[in-house]
C-alpha cells in the first residue's frame, strides 16, 4: 500500500524510532519516578533525557518545560481550558483544527477569526492584529494547515504578541519536526506538539513546551512526589503529569528527534519538490479541482487537497484505495479551513507524503489520476 495520508500519522517509522520503543518495553519497562529500583531509574533517566532532548530541538528554556500528555489534542487543551478565564478575548485563524475550536467553544471565552491569506503573510498578520481588543489574552493558532498546507508567519505573529502584550500558542501538530521551530526566538508561550507525525514517534503521546505558566490544571492525580499532599504539585512538569506516562513512546519520540535533525531540510525540500510536480501535473486536468496556488518551498507543507468536480471525495479515496493508494477524504476535522474553500459539503481529497515517499510512488499516483476510469467517476 503506498501511503499519502501521512499528515494523520507517519506511516513508516524509522528502525531507530522502532528500536527505542522496543527496548524501553524490553528492557526497562517500569513505571518512571514510582520506584527505587534499577528499572524504574533507568526508565526515568530515559523520560529525563527526553525532556532534555525535546527542549533542546524546540529550542525551550530547559527539559521542565516539556510536558508529556496523551496527545497534541490533551495539550492545546491543556493550555486553553487551563490559561484562559471569562471575559478574556482570544484570536485564532481561519485554518483551525476541532482541536482548538472545540476546546475553545467550551470555555465560553469570547473569540475573532482572522483571516489568513494564501499568499501574502503581512496581510495574515495585519489582519490578526486588526482584532486585538483590550481584554485580548491569547492568540492561538495552527503554524500550518492540515487541509490546505499553508504555513502561517508564525515568527511574525510570536513578535506581534510580544508588542501587544500577548500571549501567543501554537497548534504544531502539522509542523513540528518538518519546519524549524524554535519557541524563544519565535516568540511561542505555549507550543503543542503531535510526535507521531512529523517526529515519526508512536501514537498516543502529546508534547506540550510551556514557556509561560498554564495555570489551572485539566487533570490532578499521582505524580510521585509530595503524595502526602491532596493538592497538585506547583512545579512543572509533573503538575500537568497525573498518572503514569506512555514510556515506550516518549522514548520513540527521543529517538523521532534524532532522525528529525538528520532529515528535516532535506526531507522536507524533497517531498515539496514530489507535490509540485503533482500539483502541476493536476492543473492540466479539467476533471480536477485544485484551492491553492503551487506550493512554495517554507510558505507550504508537504499537504494537497483536491477534488474531482462534484464527485464526493470519499468516493475518490475509495477509488484510490482499491488501487493500492491509501488518502484521506473528508473535512480532516477542520471545518474552519473547508468553509474557508467553500468544500464544508464535500469535503477535500489529501495527498501527504513522507520523508520515505518515492518519485515512483508519485508516478504511479498520476497515472491513476490521469486513468479514463477515474474521468467516469465525474460522468
Amino acid at each position: 500500500m503506498i501511503n499519502f495520508d501521512n499528515a494523520a500519522t507517519t506511516g513508516r517509522k524509522p528502525q531507530s524510532v522502532k528500536a527505542a520503543v522496543n527496548r524501553a518495553l524490553s528492557e526497562y519497562s517500569a513505571n518512571p519516578g514510582r520506584g527505587g529500583h534499577k528499572l524504574s531509574l533507568k526508565a526515568g533517566e530515559t523520560v529525563y533525557e527526553a525532556r532534555e532532548k525535546i527542549s533542546g530541538f524546540f529550542g525551550a528554556s530547559g527539559g521542565e518545560h516539556v510536558i508529556f500528555t496523551a496527545n497534541c489534542t490533551s495539550a492545546i487543551n491543556y493550555v486553553l481550558k487551563g490559561y484562559l478565564k471569562p471575559g478574556d478575548h482570544v484570536i485564532v485563524s481561519d485554518l483551525e483544527h476541532n482541536a482548538v475550536m472545540r476546546p475553545l467553544e467550551k470555555t465560553g471565552v469570547q473569540k475573532s477569526i482572522a483571516q489568513t491569506s494564501l499568499t501574502d503573510d503581512e496581510i495574515t498578520v495585519g489582519n490578526f492584529e486588526k482584532l486585538i481588543r483590550e481584554n485580548t489574552k491569547m492568540i492561538f493558532c495552527t503554524a500550518a494547515s492540515n487541509v490546505c498546507g499553508k504555513v502561517l508567519p508564525v515568527k511574525e505573529l510570536g513578535a506581534l504578541c510580544k508588542k501587544r502584550g500577548i500571549v501567543f500558542g501554537v497548534d504544531a501538530a502539522q509542523a513540528a519536526g518538518i519546519l524549524p521551530i524554535n519557541v524563544k526566538e519565535d516568540g511561542i508561550d505555549f507550543l503543542c506538539v503531535a510526535p507521531h507525525k512529523g517526529l515519526y514517534a508512536p501514537m498516543g503521546l502529546g508534547i506540550l513546551i510551556a514557556e509561560t505558566d498554564i495555570g489551572d490544571t485539566l487533570i490532578e492525580g499521582g505524580t510521585g512526589t509530595n503524595s502526602i499532599s491532596m493538592y497538585q504539585p506547583e512545579n512543572m512538569p509533573e503538575r500537568y503529569e497525573s498518572g503514569t506516562v506512555n514510556l515506550p513512546a516518549i522514548a520513540g519520540a527521543a529517538a523521532g528527534v534524532d532522525f528529525a535533525r538528520g532529515y528535516a531540510e532535506r526531507g522536507y525540500l524533497s517531498e515539496m519538490r514530489h507535490l509540485r510536480r503533482l500539483y502541476a501535473e493536476l492543473s492540466k486536468l479539467p476533471y480536477i479541482r485544485l484551492y491553492t496556488p503551487a506550493p512554495d518551498d517554507w510558505k507550504y507543507m508537504p499537504v494537497l487537497s483536491f477534488n474531482v468536480l462534484s464527485v464526493p471525495s470519499e468516493k475518490v479515496a475509495a477509488y484510490l484505495d482499491k488501487r493500492g493508494i491509501a488518502v484521506r477524504a473528508g473535512l480532516h476535522c477542520a471545518p474552519a479551513a473547508h468553509i474557508k474553500f467553500k468544500t464544508e459539503n464535500t469535503g477535500t481529497v489529501r495527498i501527504s507524503p513522507s520523508v520515505f515517499s518515492t518519485a515512483a510512488e508519485f508516478d504511479y499516483l498520476i497515472k491513476i489520476l490521469k486513468n479514463n476510469l477515474l474521468k467516469k467517476l465525474v460522468e
